[in-house]
């Protein structure tokens, strides 16, 4: 297990302490979806108390990692287990302290605004927004966004990234996309926009046509106050 206060393992093949960049993915990913469920349920249901349990633990989360041991954060030990039999991918730990530092202060800002003040605003957004794409960038494709920054900031710059990402190399052939796949994505992209665009003009016609129907079968005035509603209805085949 190791020591408890610590960040990254020291192996004696590595020059840096390391990480399992499978276990800080699958982290991520998990942080992520609780992230997005309890967004749009404050978004699209105006429920907010979700989204203020998700920061206090998400806070929580990224106290234990900075300030104790990354291994003993919650959603780190969940990902431990979920990749639990896949070879670990080594990477560099200082340039992960930096971007999980960055997403430590958003925690805090947003455990400020929406925990203890209870503010509501586009803030809120934008700082949810910026948490989410960082988790997602981490969780889908390997991109850790923060650690980018990291080498804005040190002269020794970031080593053992995911993917050699940090060393100069050539992209093998099965990375490369030629002209076949652009003009394939470009004519999927452009079937969508048509299908997109029939089933909207579909819809904006069934509701027309709902409103008029609703409209044919509204009885008059003088019909209502004759008491007469019921039998214009039935005369217009609207019972």
């Amino acid at each position: 297990m190791g020591k408890v206060f610590g960040f990254g393992e020291t192996l004696a093949d590595y020059s840096v302490p390391v990480l399992n960049e499978r276990e800080v993915r699958a982290a991520a990913g998990i942080l992520f979806f609780f992230a997005i469920v309890t967004f749009m349920n404050a978004f699209l249901m105006g429920n907010f108390y979700p989204t203020r349990v998700f920061i206090v633990a998400f806070l929580m989360d990224f106290t234990i990692r900075l300030f104790i041991n990354p291994q003993f954060a919650p959603s780190m030990i969940l990902g431990r287990f979920a990749v639990r039999n896949q070879t670990p991918e080594y990477v560099g730990a200082p340039q992960k302290r930096f971007a999980w530092a960055i997403g430590f202060a958003l925690a805090l800002l947003m455990f400020y605004l929406m925990v203890l003040n209870r503010v509501i605003g586009p803030i809120n957004m934008l700082v949810c927004s910026a948490c989410m794409t960082l988790m997602f960038f981490e969780a889908a494709f390997g991109i850790c966004l923060g650690c980018k920054v990291y080498n804005l900031f040190f002269r020794e710059k970031a080593k053992l990234c995911p993917g050699d990402a940090c060393e100069a190399n050539t992209r093998h052939n099965i990375q490369k996309i030629g002209m076949a796949q652009v003009a394939s994505l470009v004519v999927f992209l452009g079937l969508v926009g048509v299908v997109g665009q029939q089933l909207h003009s579909a819809a904006s016609s069934a509701i027309t046509h709902e409103a008029a129907a609703n409209d044919e079968c509204t009885p008059p005035d003088w019909a209502v106050k004759m008491g007469h509603d019921d039998m214009w209805k039935l005369h217009h085949n609207c019972q």
